[in-house]
């Protein structure tokens, strides 16, 4: 067997589990993947336009394989690529990340009625679109809600940050960019986030990396600020100048608590009743052929 694969995924248990040596202390041979900050609008200052749709997002990275041993996407992205054999989903814990729809502090809308038949800028079967549609669907019909694909997380702080999308989806660091820049958040659109288990991954090395990320969960839970600075790594330079990272909140909280059958098959019951996937990638396996 190779080493055990790890990345960051955008929060602060991988690195603070690395900066101790929690994966060491576990018994893990792995490599801690650190890869460069790569989305359309990376490397810009400003982005001029918002693209058409791009409608490709976490489904499709992880059908196409992520490079990882183990992915963090949302609960409705892993429930289905699990159901699709792309994976077996980790069932003994999930996380949940603080996420909101944004609009800027000089936008007249203020209140989730006021998004009627506005479009917002979400990415492509990931955590954005279906908790945006989750989010909006308690307070508009469904034939008002209006979804603009326009590629990952940072695209969407791109764009919203350069008045370029009237409202977008945005969590993890930068739903606390957006915060401090002084973006409202008009509906919360917090969301569980669940992890997959690639066919090659021993199930020795995945205890052990779970028991890792446990020690920095108490970590973080204890006294997160050390660790924020870690959040730099996840936002391009643009924005280094213009926030406080102390003065962020922790982000992905992990629970150490089971993602049961029920809520995996209520989960799959609501993706098909928005018809979100064609028949090409819809997956019909059972909870216990999806789950480790």
């Amino acid at each position: 067997m190779g080493k055990f694969l790890i990345q960051s995924h955008e929060r602060l248990q991988e690195w603070v589990a690395e900066e101790n040596g929690y994966f060491k202390d576990a018994g893990l041979d792995y490599e801690f993947l650190v890869k460069p900050i790569v989305t359309w609008s990376a490397q810009a200052q400003t982005v001029e336009s918002a693209p058409a749709d791009i409608q490709r997002g976490a489904y499709e990275s992880i059908a196409d394989g992520r490079g990882c041993n183990l992915s963090a996407a949302c609960h409705w992205t892993v429930n289905m690529a699990a159901s699709a054999g792309h994976g077996k989903m980790w069932s003994h814990g999930y996380s949940i990340s603080p996420s909101g729809l944004f609009v800027p502090p000089e936008s007249p809308i203020h209140q989730p009625k006021d998004l009627a038949n506005v479009p917002v800028t979400v990415g492509y079967h990931s955590g954005s679109h279906y908790s945006t549609l989750q989010g909006m669907e308690k307070f508009l019909g469904r034939a008002e809600i209006k979804l603009h694909f326009a590629g990952l997380l940072l695209d969407r702080l791109a764009l919203l940050v350069d008045r370029q999308v009237p409202a977008a989806s945005l969590f993890g660091a930068p739903f606390y960019v957006a915060e401090q820049l002084g973006f409202r958040k008009v509906v919360d659109t917090t969301f569980m986030i669940c992890h997959l288990v690639t066919g090659d991954a021993r199930l020795q090395d995945v205890e052990s990396y779970f028991e890792a990320l446990r020690r920095a969960q108490r970590d973080i839970d204890i006294t997160p600020e050390p660790f924020k600075h870690y959040f730099l790594r996840e936002l391009p330079e643009r924005y280094h100048p213009l926030v406080d990272v102390l003065s962020f909140g922790p982000g992905e909280r992990l629970v150490f608590e089971p993602y049961p059958r029920e809520v995996f098959e209520r989960t799959r019951l609501w993706i098909e009743s928005w018809k979100l996937f064609p028949a090409e990638q819809t997956g019909n396996a059972g909870y216990a052929a999806s789950v480790v």
